[in-house]
Formats: C-alpha cells, structure tokens, sequence
C-alpha cells in the first residue's frame, strides 16, 4: 500500500473542533522466559528515556511499558467508507500509515468494531502481526536482530480501553485517546537472548539511561535511549492484585521501577474496569 497515494493525501492530519477523539490501535507483548539458575519466569518490559521539554525546561522522561507499538493502517479508503471523515493524528502518521487517527466521538463504537473484526480475523486492513515492532524495539534495546528461532508467539486477544485519556504520545500531546490492544505472549527460547536481556536489565539503570538519552542528543538524535527490564512475572501481577480494581490502570511499583498503568493490559486473570477484555478466536 502506497501511502503517497492521491486519495490517502487527501485524508486531513491533527485534531479539529468536530474530530475530537483520538484512536490508538498497537500490539502489545508479554514477553517471558525462564530465569536460567532459578527456573522463575521473567517478564521483560522496555525501558525507555526521551528527552522532552516542559515548561521550558528539557527532561528524561524514564518508562516501563510492554514492547509493542503502533499497528498500520494498511488501506485507509476502507475506514473511510465505515466512518467517512477521519485525520491521522499526525503528518508523520499519515506517512507511515499509523493507526494514529482523529475521529467524531460517536464514530468510536463503529470504529472500534472495525478493529475488533480485523483483529479477531486477522483481516487484512490493519497489521496483524506483533513482529516488526518487536525486532525493532529489541535491535534498538539491545543491538541484536531477533530471529525466528529466538522466540514463539501466540496470539492473547484483544484488549479495549474505552473511556479517553490524555496521551504524552509526541505526536498529539494531551490529546483525549481511546485505545484497542491486540495481545500477544512471545516466549524467548534463546539462551544467549536470554542472557542479553538480564545483562541489560542490570547493567543499564535509571541513572545510564538518561545519561544515554543526553548523549544521544548531543550526537544528533532525538535524546532517546532504550534498554530492558527483566522482573519476575508473579510479583508484577502481585502489585497490581494489591490495587483496587478502579485504580489498577495507573502506575505500580515493582522493586524500585515504576510501570505503565498499560502493563496491566498484557496481564491475565486481573479485573479492571479500565479494560475491556476480548478472547482470541480458535
């Protein structure tokens, strides 16, 4: 799909007064393996700093979030016809095709049917698959390209998030978003993989990551740096348990890290009333 095409320029980019509602659609990853001396199962998270500007003043903003990423609208002509009139977020989104968009408030439930259809169906409108992010946030965290023969996926469901939140996405800050989360657990099977991901756990704390990000910055880039965090999965689920249901959304504790509220979105068997839960088709 050609995002240069004529009829995809024509779609408009950024909020306006009637398209107000912002949608989000991504993967999402439980990543686990197994601890090579104590068998415990491990989650690895990503962890990433970005240098940011507020109030005049540039930052590191640290987070532990779930790797995952935006999926692509790969033909947009199609939610043009269920909808009509929707904007990408963004000029880079309509570039790159991201499900990044701007809708009317009562397109919401059509729209997030359309979602719900092509994920439970594989369809062929919008990416199904949780790869190319994946390897992309690995090589980035950790230098190394992934193979088929690191890790295996299934497929977890679908997650909705249906009530709207600001987001801090660069993209459209503070914007009021909805989002819709196809799950998937990867398993790492590679002992050296493996071994990558505890080295940079431990290795690479708060600290050196944002000393990273500055360097990065100072070098040209955007002031990002990335590396991963291994936890043990029982005492993430442990700390959300703890929280009551309405407040199991937000950020938790986890051995001195403080996670994204959205990693309770990769977890099994925790009630929520922040998430709406969708089971995979056999």
């Amino acid at each position: 799909m050609n995002p240069n095409d004529p009829q995809y320029s024509q779609i408009g980019t950024g909020s306006t007064e009637e398209l107000c509602l912002r949608v989000s659609a991504a993967t999402l990853s439980r990543v686990l393996f197994e601890h090579p001396e104590s068998n415990e199962l491990m989650l690895a998270l990503e962890r990433t700093a970005t240098l940011r500007k507020t109030n005049g003043n540039q930052i590191v903003v640290i987070k532990v979030k779930p790797f995952g990423g935006g999926i692509r609208l790969m033909d947009p002509g199609v939610l043009q016809n269920l909808v009509g009139d929707f904007h990408f977020d963004s000029q880079r989104s309509q570039d790159e095709l991201d499900f990044r968009i701007q809708i009317h408030p009562q397109d919401w439930e059509p729209v997030k049917n359309f979602c719900l259809q092509q994920f439970q169906q594989s369809g062929s409108v919008l990416e199904s698959s949780p790869e190319r992010e994946l390897l992309e946030e690995f090589e980035d965290a950790l230098e190394i390209r992934l193979t088929s023969d690191d890790y295996r996926v299934k497929p977890l469901g679908v997650v909705v998030e249906n009530t709207p939140s600001q987001t801090d996405n660069v993209r459209a800050p503070g914007s009021p978003t909805v989002r819709t989360y196809k799950r998937f657990e990867v398993r790492i099977i590679s002992p050296t993989l493996i071994a990558a991901i505890l080295d940079s756990s431990q290795a690479c704390d708060d600290r050196n990551l944002r000393n990273l990000a500055w360097k990065d910055k100072q070098l040209g880039g955007r002031g990002r740096a990335n590396a991963v965090l291994a936890l043990p999965y029982d005492l993430v689920t442990a700390a959300f348990l703890e929280l009551s249901p309405e407040k199991r959304g937000e950020p938790v504790q986890v051995m001195g890290h403080q996670l994204d509220g959205n990693v309770l979105a990769i977890l099994d068997g925790i009630e929520s009333p922040k998430y709406q839960h969708f089971a995979a088709r056999k």
